[in-house]
């Protein structure tokens, strides 16, 4: 039986684009093969949130998915299409939201030399018409579209940086696997190029590049913010009040920490350039916030004994809260 794509990411049938792309964020995300390394089907099923999702997300390969089924590719769907002029509609293109570069040569092919195609070849074309040439116009040509696809990777990968795959379904029917080198440092929301590995271009024209945006799962422990990372790290009533050295892991490896003797919930240690080490720029730094654990099945008169030493010191640390 053929497989339902919007069954794959259990949404409706009339479900809007910005719902099909949560539905495949949540299920990329649980059904990872990175997340789930001894389950054999996880691989499988990731496989189809990606089909499923590789065909809803494009407006014209939905629309023939929903008038013919699965034999949708027979029927002429998510062949080449020329690319949208940049800043127009289908922000897909070269001068979307998220793209960088406007070039006249992509626009209308070819490297402006002599016999190149470039500018010269173009507005020939009009100075040959009514003329005395006679001959047959050359076609013009046409850049193939740019293809977007939505990768969920792991928290590590993202600050260390690795590599993924994709499968990209071609117009002519064809699955192709691409291997994808992610950069460390790679923020959530981010895109990749690759340049040239879109739909293939028609008349000669360059092809297209394929899109990539990255979706960061979360991390149980570290909390990221821009090249800086977080992480809380529990300690014993006895070395937040005696002090000690304590090992901390990082993604860079493990560290020893110092704790300063009469350590209070809440303090932060930083730790210089053991952050996010990106590709360019000075490194980040990571924080570690102290959490003291009390500790379990204290007897009354150990507890009776604590209370007594705190009455002792009868500081109110809540002098300073304001409204």
């Amino acid at each position: 039986m053929a497989e339902d794509h919007y069954a794959t990411l259990g949404v409706a049938r009339a479900a809007s684009a910005e719902e099909i792309k949560k539905a495949y964020r949540k299920l990329a995300r649980e059904n990872h093969p990175d997340l789930h390394p001894d389950d054999p089907k996880a691989k499988e099923k990731f496989q189809q949130v990606q089909n499923a999702f590789d065909v809803l997300n494009d407006p014209k390969k939905r629309e023939m998915y929903d008038r013919y089924g699965s034999a949708y590719e027979s029927m002429g769907a998510g062949g080449p299409n020329p690319r949208p002029w940049p800043g127009g509609a289908g922000g897909g293109g070269r001068g979307g939201q998220d793209s960088y570069e406007v070039n006249f040569e992509d626009l209308f092919g070819g490297g402006g030399g002599a016999g190149g195609g470039g500018f010269g070849d173009f507005f020939k074309q009009f100075g040959n018409r009514g003329g005395g040439g006679g001959g047959r116009r050359r076609p013009v040509p046409e850049s193939g579209a740019d293809l977007e696809h939505e990768l969920a990777i792991p928290f590590a990968s993202a600050i260390l940086g690795g590599e993924a795959q994709i499968a990209v379904q071609r117009g002519d029917g064809r699955q192709e696997t691409i291997h994808v080198k992610i950069p460390a440092g790679i923020e959530d929301g981010k895109k990749i190029r690759l340049r040239g590995q879109g739909e293939p271009g028609a008349n000669g024209g360059e092809p297209g590049d394929i899109l990539i945006r990255v979706a960061i799962a979360p991390h149980p422990q570290f909390r990221r913010h821009g090249k800086r990372l977080e992480i809380t790290v529990p300690i014993t009533l006895a070395e937040a009040i005696g002090g000690g050295k304590i090992d901390v892991p990082t993604p860079h490896g493990t560290i020893t920490l110092t704790v300063p003797p009469g350590t209070s919930s809440g303090k932060k240690l930083r730790v210089k350039g053991q952050g996010v080490k990106a590709g360019s720029g000075e490194p980040g730094d990571l924080f570690a916030e102290l959490q003291i654990v009390m500790p379990k099945d204290l007897s009354d008169e150990e507890r009776q004994q604590l209370v007594e030493i705190a009455q002792r010191h009868n500081d109110n640390p809540r002098t300073e809260l304001r409204w």
